[in-house]
């Protein structure tokens, strides 16, 4: 069915439907329904295909989204897939955990005109999966081999993303990575109500099936050497993420029911895969859980315990739900799920009964501009807690030391530094995504991934070209 666009003057804006929140709350599995394809067609037909397409502007990938909504509507779903992967090495992916209320959707120029934005991550989403149920999602083939190599350290959506662009290029490529599954945060730190792990393995598998190697269960500077990496490849690039918790800093930190976010997620996203030996102390059940953060880590802590059973779940937050870096949507979607919000509170300790924290007020702007919490005198007041999980985001590690090169230049917040061209203090080592630029959005670190890619490949060409002279 081919659909007129601008159809927004008597279309209104319909998300996809959820699960009621009692039935989510008693699964790890997406909350979200899959849109009807004439819904599909219907919500992208709204789109005002504007002469400055605000919505491609502001998504990191510079996705031709009125494109792809164009086509959508006309029912090209097709083509609509190829114009999406074009510039998206995981559009499934994307759409489904994308803040688009921060990026694409918030900027769409109905969510301005007060007519209620163009669903972009629900189309997206919709447009990949029936592509993948067509079978029109296959391996990305080489047309022919180059004969050089190149090593990433690092299997999440940077590496992941590099590897694939490489590949298309004539690579062969291997992925290193110290966990037990290629993924990263995407198989071991986002939850399965946001994006269920079978779609990851997917992904995964045809980047196999591409002929990209995956060396799991690999510690470099331990199971291989960095220097020895080197002189195995053509070229390296570092994408491991951050891992490093931020310190809660108070009294009690240090207790042991205080945990750090990741560990938390990690062990559920590990048993909900299926691996035994899950810690009973990470496991929420029947326990009153006080999560410490307002960003999207904390909302995935929160919602998390509301599935483990948690007898009662708070999130202790020090600014005001509007300053809320967390994506309002999961905010949203927590409260409905039974989540309980202390805005404008910060913890001063942490004892074997609870969390122990002092009421705020915003004062004046810091250097980021937003308003800096000031803690309220006499104020104190306490939260019982058998669980405490800290959400307060996440610090490089000590990259230089665990590969074993002191050479290697990292920033003075542990990033690794990297020049116009992703390269290293080091030749021939580059780096993208969070290690590069700290803590951030997977759509990010994918396109660092494919940056990085483009450069390693001039890199490896000019190489070869000197060579040949």
């Amino acid at each position: 069915m081919t659909r007129k666009m601008l159809q927004f003057t008597h279309l209104h804006q319909r998300m996809p439907e959820k699960r009621g929140a009692a039935e989510r709350r008693g699964d790890f599995g997406e909350i979200s329904e899959a849109f009807a394809p004439a819904t599909a067609g219907d919500q992208s037909s709204r789109c005002e295909q504007c002469g400055i397409p605000f919505c491609s502007i502001h998504c990191p990938l510079g996705n031709n989204i009125p494109d792809w909504l164009m086509l959508s509507a006309q029912g090209r779903l097709e083509e609509a897939y190829a114009v999406s992967s074009a510039t998206n090495t995981f559009p499934e992916i994307c759409g489904r955990i994308c803040p688009q209320d921060r990026l694409c959707e918030g900027s769409c120029v109905l969510e301005q005109s007060r007519h209620g934005n163009v669903t972009i991550g629900a189309v997206e989403k919709h447009i990949t999966e029936h592509a993948f149920a067509q079978g029109w999602v296959k391996p990305v083939l080489p047309t022919a081999e180059l004969g050089r190599t190149i090593g990433i350290i690092g299997g999440g959506p940077a590496g992941l993303a590099a590897a694939e662009a490489l590949r298309r290029r004539g690579y062969g490529v291997t992925v290193y990575d110290r966990h037990d599954r290629m993924g990263g945060l995407l198989i071991y730190g986002i939850p399965g109500f946001k994006l269920e792990k079978e779609v990851v393995e997917r992904r995964i598998r045809l980047l196999a099936e591409a002929g990209i190697a995956f060396a799991p269960n690999t510690e470099i500077g331990k199971t291989v050497g960095f220097d020895e990496l080197r002189a195995r490849h053509d070229a390296i690039l570092i994408a491991t993420g951050v891992y490093k918790a931020k310190p809660l800093g108070i009294p009690g930190a240090g207790l042991p029911h205080v945990h750090a976010a990741l560990d938390y997620l990690i062990a559920q996203n590990r048993k909900g895969l299926g691996d035994s030996g899950t810690p009973a102390e990470l496991d929420a059940r029947g326990k009153s859980v006080v999560v410490i953060g307002g960003g999207d880590t904390a909302m995935d802590c929160v919602r998390t315990a509301i599935r483990q059973g948690a007898k009662s779940v708070k999130c202790l937050y020090r600014r005001d739900r509007a300053n809320m870096p967390g994506s309002k949507r999961e905010v949203a979607h927590a409260e409905e799920e039974g989540v309980d919000f202390v805005w404008m509170a910060a913890p001063e300790s942490v004892s074997a009964e609870g969390v122990k924290a002092n009421r705020m007020h915003l004062g004046m702007p810091d250097s980021s501009g937003r308003q800096s919490p000031v803690v309220i005198e006499g104020s104190t007041f306490s939260l019982p807690a058998d669980m405490v999980i800290a959400a307060l985001g996440f610090d490089p590690e000590d990259v230089p030391a665990l590969f074993g090169a002191p050479d290697l230049k990292v920033s003075k917040w542990g990033t690794v530094e990297t020049d116009e061209s992703l390269m290293t203090s080091l030749d021939g080592v580059f780096a993208a995504g969070d290690i590069m630029r700290g803590a951030s959005l997977v759509v990010w670190a994918i396109k660092d991934g494919r940056d990085a890619a483009d450069a390693i490949h001039r890199y490896v060409s000019a190489k070869i070209a000197q060579a040949a002279e």
